[in-house]
């Protein structure tokens, strides 16, 4: 039973990924069917992502109060409908207000499934829970790639997804039941564990934990500037097609489904410590590939990025005990969720104000520099981590 239900906490992965990608394979056919300027995505990736730091900080109360599974039904509907919505919109401000309830119920979902798994599943399980992401993510890109194709174009696109959304809904409606059995068992788990909970606001003073959400705020800003304006990029610097843009977005994310797939494996082996320095290099050479501009070294570039994508996150979330400790570990998980969130946000829109400004050609340096934050930031957690280690060992053959 408990591997069923892990099952239905993948398949509800799935619907969180797929509107994460739709809006960048779409957007260089959307913008111009509704004649609005090519900069608004960001716009509307900042206020859908300020809903789901709302919604994420909101999430804890909310999910205690009505439970982990009617709170992941809501909030999977809440995005079907929105995705419904913006197949329907007839102009911008639409789209603006559709974005209110797709933001809130995606951020619902990643927090609660994401703080339900890293505690109660082995690090192998969170990595293939973000790899169900990918398949979401790399779904999206692939219909509306198909769609754009036709003469019904991105708005059919959008229906087909928001169907499969319902489809997800009917799925959460019908295990409401075995939801409520595992609630009532995380609470009793609750009620047994013996660490105290946490002040939210002694963990920034804890040595390392702002490199900490230091990092997952440049990670989200690689991966989400990579994802929504890769599509662009290649329409406007490469001579691609629409379609064929959409579906380089779709090998992205792609890659990041893989390697997360692949990664579960690879835990098995090697530390997430080495496996995140293995990804932070895979981007670095796939952002190069893209930047050359040769044209057959942009498969493979789209390729790199995402598999060097893959293992960063579930890595990174997963390695927080280790870091910081279990009594610290869930406290410090919602903030790097947090800033990981302001990461998707702003960052990206940040790029898209300079898009609409001529600056379009800066993708791939303005990437770069992201990559290069996130390697600080780890690398100075793995520096301190390693210090500790040593006085620990130290400490211990002196007491020995």
């Amino acid at each position: 039973m408990a591997t069923f239900f892990l099952m239905v906490i993948y398949v509800a992965f799935i619907g969180l990924g797929l509107p994460d990608s739709a809006l960048g394979a779409s957007w260089p056919a959307m913008h111009q069917s509704l004649g609005i300027p090519i900069e608004y995505a960001g716009i509307l990736s900042v206020m859908t992502t300020g809903g789901t730091i709302l919604s994420s900080f909101m999430s804890g109360r909310v999910t205690r109060r009505f439970g982990t599974g009617k709170v992941t039904l809501i909030s999977v509907l809440m995005t079907a409908l929105a995705l419904m919505g913006f197949s329907l919109a007839p102009g911008f401000y639409w789209l603006v207000l559709l974005t209110l309830p797709l933001g809130l119920g995606a951020g619902s979902v990643d927090a609660a499934l994401n703080g339900y798994v890293s505690l109660h599943y082995e690090a192998k399980h969170m990595s293939w829970l973000h790899s169900f992401w990918g398949v979401g993510a790399t779904t999206g890109p692939m219909i509306l790639s198909f769609f754009l194709l036709s003469s019904s174009g991105w708005r059919s696109g959008y229906r087909v997804i928001s169907a499969i959304q319902i489809g997800i809904v009917v799925l959460l409606f019908v295990t409401l039941p075995l939801w409520k059995r595992f609630d009532l068992k995380n609470i009793s788990e609750r009620e047994e564990d013996p660490e105290p909970p946490q002040a939210g606001g002694n963990i920034y003073r804890m040595k390392g934990v702002r490199y900490a959400i230091l990092s997952f705020f440049a990670y989200c800003a690689v991966e989400m500037t990579m994802g929504l304006w890769g599509s662009s990029y290649l329409v406007n610097y490469s001579g691609f097609s629409a379609e064929t843009a959409a579906r380089y977005t779709s090998l992205y994310f792609g890659g990041i489904t893989m390697g997360r797939f692949l990664t579960g494996f690879v835990t098995m082996k090697f530390s997430f410590r080495s496996i995140i320095r293995g990804g932070i290099l895979s981007i670095l050479l796939g952002i190069l590939l893209i930047l050359s501009g040769v044209s057959f070294l942009l498969f493979p570039g789209f390729l790199l990025v995402g598999f060097g994508c893959a293992p960063v996150f579930p890595g990174m979330i997963h390695e927080t005990p280790a870091r910081f400790g279990k009594a610290h570990a869930q406290t410090i998980i919602g903030a790097q969720m947090a800033f990981a969130y302001m990461g998707s946000t702003f960052m990206p829109a940040l790029f898209g104000f300079l898009a609409g400004r001529g600056y379009l050609w800066l993708f791939t340096p303005y990437l770069l520099i992201l990559l290069a934050l996130l390697l600080f930031s780890t690398e100075k957690i793995n520096a301190m981590m390693k210090k500790r280690n040593t006085l620990l060992q130290q400490h211990e053959k002196i007491v020995s």
